[in-house]
């Protein structure tokens, strides 16, 4: 007999304390015991509590474990209020199972736990930022990402200490998560005799709920068994990215315009320097969300009116775009490639390849070819995929200013820049060139403001205006402000590329300016889809003679009834419109 109730410790054959659970450590106070007089019995009553917290907080951190949910917008406290299967069943294999092979199987499914909280997590953050759940195979490379922009927006000494934090919690969380499992089964198989009957009712308590379907807070099943399904639902995502990567190779394949002569390209732009220019998350939400449309509105109408004054023209619609949040390299690879490039697989396989792009296309077609990349700061190897006759990364365009968080250089300087070593000459053949405006990336603050052209330089005008505009870290408070910045920055890089028209364009400019992807959730919400707008410019009439069968909108603003093609559709589209059948 045990002092533990009078009866049998354990129905295992093992003696109390043989699994490492001292009596008594396990939060349920022998009762039957004695507690002597002194500081002994002080120390043994303190041992009986803290026993007691160690077994609560463990069964809180298995609780997390199981019934998060993976997206921070459906947690609230009514979400875990849940009857987890999977604690159902570990309470039933504890009751059955050898000392050793219970104790064995406790330690990995905690591990497992450890992992699987870890991905939950990270979904969390997938969610906020890229609107999408992490992949646990392709999704290391934005680690590298991640660091850069803490850099950017905490400096390095904040950054170091995240990244510090964060690998420390993902050593941890196994480990913790592994031993609060143990501790939990041990007591279990100590309690077997009790915790019998109460295991069988509540198994038929989720049976019931399961079939009538009970439902609690976000519509989220009170017989819950979202470990499982999420831990079932990644392991499919690394069978669907192996399906997907044959599936995708066999589209690379199929292209209308892949044995097009020169000559037959691009017959409608002969004699033009086309701009293809993306601005950062410049979504749908910036022109139509009632808290930012106002004010963004107002600077495409003035915009309008001003290039309507100079001789130009312009038309818009909408792309959906293959990504969200972030990720805008998936984007520029969607548009100039014909292909939906929306994860980072088919981004490093389709830069393996000799698919064609509008890049290509351009050069076949005898123009000069330029990428303008501000916010590239390091080797890019699979630039070469393009084919462009150069590019410009932060130090070749010999910037001398201060950085505004992440961008590294003001949209305004970028432009000047590509004038200055593209368009300056008068004789200057005709270029291509794809532009990344980057002062509307997040964090979005502090923001530049727009000088004169003709004091643009070396950018060392921009001097001191990081230190007088807001700062990213109190921004990032409070979700309105955020807004607000975000919202400034778009209308920052609109007035750049509109100014930009009016100081450098001629009769030979062809502006194509687009959103990369839509902002993250903390401006958009999280039912804001995908679409950003995109604008043709010109001077020539001709140049857009050609597109009016698209059916989009005159202005730089498109309607919202406007087309919405996908954004992968786009370069078909535009080189049969130039192209020698063009309308």
């Amino acid at each position: 007999m045990s002092i533990f109730t009078g009866v049998p410790s354990r129905d295992d054959g093992v003696p109390p304390g043989d699994d490492g659970v001292p009596p008594g450590d396990d939060g349920v106070p022998p009762g039957n015991a004695s507690v002597p007089a002194g500081d002994d019995g002080k120390r043994r009553a303190g041992r009986r509590v803290a026993g007691w917290v160690i077994t609560v907080v463990a069964g809180l951190l298995v609780l997390f474990a199981l019934v998060t949910p993976n997206q921070i917008d459906r947690m609230s406290p009514v979400a875990f209020i849940r009857l987890p299967v999977e604690a159902i069943l570990a309470v039933a294999l504890s009751l059955v199972l050898p000392r050793r092979t219970r104790q064995v199987a406790a330690v990995l499914a905690g591990v497992i736990l450890g992992l699987l909280t870890i991905m939950k997590i990270a979904d969390m953050g997938f969610y906020s930022v890229l609107v999408r759940p992490s992949d646990p195979v392709l999704d290391w490379t934005y680690l590298a990402d991640g660091v850069e922009f803490l850099n950017s927006s905490m400096g390095r000494v904040g950054a170091i200490g995240v990244v510090i934090a964060v690998g420390a919690a993902a050593v941890a969380l196994p480990i913790l998560m592994a031993l609060s499992v143990l501790r939990l089964t041990n007591l279990v198989a100590r309690r077997s005799r009790r915790l019998t009957g109460a295991i069988a009712a509540l198994a038929v308590v989720w049976v019931g709920c399961s079939m009538l379907g009970v439902q609690i807070d976000h519509g989220q099943s009170l017989a819950s068994s979202s470990a499982a399904t999420f831990a079932y639902d990644k392991v499919q995502q690394v069978g669907k990215g192996l399906h997907d990567q044959r599936a995708f190779a066999a589209e690379v394949k199929v292209d209308a315009f892949r044995a097009t002569p020169g000559d037959r390209l691009l017959t409608g732009l002969r004699g033009k320097d086309v701009m293809f220019t993306f601005i950062e998350s410049y979504g749908r939400s910036a022109i139509e969300d009632p808290a930012m449309a106002p004010q963004v509105d107002a600077v495409l109408a003035a915009g309008t009116q001003r290039l309507s004054a100079a001789g130009y023209t312009a038309r818009s619609g909408f792309l959906t775009s293959s990504t969200a949040g972030g990720g805008s390299w998936l984007a520029h690879s969607t548009l100039l490639s014909g292909l939906w490039i929306n994860n980072q697989q088919r981004y490093t396989n389709l830069v393996t390849t000799d698919r064609f792009t509008l890049n290509g296309a351009f050069r076949r077609a005898h123009w000069r070819t330029v990428a303008v990349m501000p916010g590239l700061t390091r080797a890019w190897p699979e630039g070469s995929f393009y084919g462009d006759d150069k590019i410009y990364g932060e130090k070749d365009l010999d910037y001398h200013g201060p950085s505004f968080a992440w961008a590294t250089m003001p949209d305004q300087f970028a432009l000047a820049a590509f004038q200055r070593l593209e368009r300056a000459n008068p004789d200057h053949a005709p270029v291509m060139a794809e532009i990344a405006l980057v002062s509307s990336h997040a964090p979005w603050a502090p923001i530049p403001s727009m000088v004169d052209w003709n004091k643009v330089g070396n950018g060392s005008i921009f001097n001191g205006m990081p230190e007088a505009g807001e700062k990213a870290g109190v921004v990032w408070r409070d979700a309105s402000r955020v807004r607000t910045e975000y919202r400034r920055s778009v209308e920052y890089s609109l007035n750049a590329l509109i100014t930009y028209v009016e100081k450098y364009g001629d009769k030979n400019l062809v502006l194509v300016f687009l959103g990369d992807h839509q902002p993250a959730p903390i401006v958009t919400g999280t039912d804001a889809g995908r679409d950003v707008p995109i604008t043709i410019v010109a001077q020539d009439p001709a140049v857009l003679d050609r597109i009016s069968g698209w059916g989009w909108t005159p202005g730089l603003k498109p309607d919202p009834k406007a087309p919405v093609w996908q954004m992968s559709a786009f370069r078909d589209r535009f080189l049969t419109a130039f192209g020698p059948q063009g309308n």
